[in-house]
């Protein structure tokens, strides 16, 4: 809301009519208290809604990081490397020099 200058010159010229030029600093210096205490209250109500609106989008950039760090961490190629193949502690026995082996039979 913006006013014109002649607007603010009658709204002034109502004033000292109604109240008169001796209670006009007065009346001045209650308006700016009161216009300061209302600025004060917005930004303290702005202050709020921005620390309760910043709070659940950052709970949720740091759930987003938490499950990318996770997936960075998570390799299954490590796990199935050990499982793939088991160490097998019998001795191989070599076939070639083993008279007693037929091998596989085909019909």
């Amino acid at each position: 809301m913006e006013l014109s200058i002649g607007e603010m010159l009658m709204i002034a010229l109502a004033i000292v009519v109604l109240f008169g030029p001796d209670k006009l600093p007065e009346i001045a210096r209650g308006l700016g208290e009161g216009v300061r205490k209302m600025r004060g209250a917005v930004d303290d109500i702005k202050t709020e809604i921005m620390k309760e609106a910043d709070n659940p989008l950052s709970e949720i950039k740091n759930e987003i990081e938490k499950v990318k760090q996770s997936a960075q961490d998570f390799n299954p190629l490590a796990e199935k490397k050990n499982d793939a193949f088991p160490k097998d502690d019998t001795p191989k026995i070599d076939h070639s020099e083993d008279d007693s082996h037929e091998g596989p039979v085909s019909r």
